[in-house]
């Protein structure tokens, strides 16, 4: 059985979450985290009688053009403790997501940070390049836009 060819990658990208309804959102390829990031604020956890606890939070920052300032929720979530780039240990809460990207769905993890400071919301890691067999090629950007 013939493996499906690896897909190039750039150094950032243009990506979508279509079950949050957001579209061309940059995203940073880095091939030195493991676990994909999110931008959120606003995160915590709300304890409710009928559906046990739930994550609370808001996507993105107001500037970004994205940005429509409604809450999301998870109730399928996870606390670990995730390595930042500068080699802190953070517990973090993580959510499964889908990320689209040369127009199809892939479905992996995102810790979920305040990244506010940071240039990009969006950070992609090597569990996700792995599952979509890409290789990253520094040069470029905003190839899985051009070419879908």
């Amino acid at each position: 059985m013939k493996r499906p060819a690896k897909r190039t990658l750039g150094r950032r990208e243009l990506i979508d979450f279509p079950a949050f309804g957001l579209v061309g959102v940059e995203a940073k390829v880095d091939t030195g985290a493991y676990t994909s990031a999110l931008h959120c604020a606003d995160i915590h956890v709300e304890t409710d009688a009928a559906a046990g606890s739930v994550l609370r939070v808001r996507l993105l920052d107001p500037d970004h053009p994205a940005f429509d300032g409604q809450p999301l929720t998870f109730a399928d979530f996870d606390l670990r403790d995730i390595r930042s780039s500068n080699g802190e240990v953070q517990e973090r809460y993580v959510i499964r997501a889908v990320v689209r990207l040369f127009g199809q769905d892939f479905e992996t993890e995102f810790s979920l940070s305040d990244r506010s400071d940071m240039r990009y919301p969006v950070l992609l890691g090597r569990s996700l390049l792995r599952q979509g067999r890409f290789v990253v090629d520094v040069a470029r950007r905003n190839v899985a836009k051009k070419n879908c």
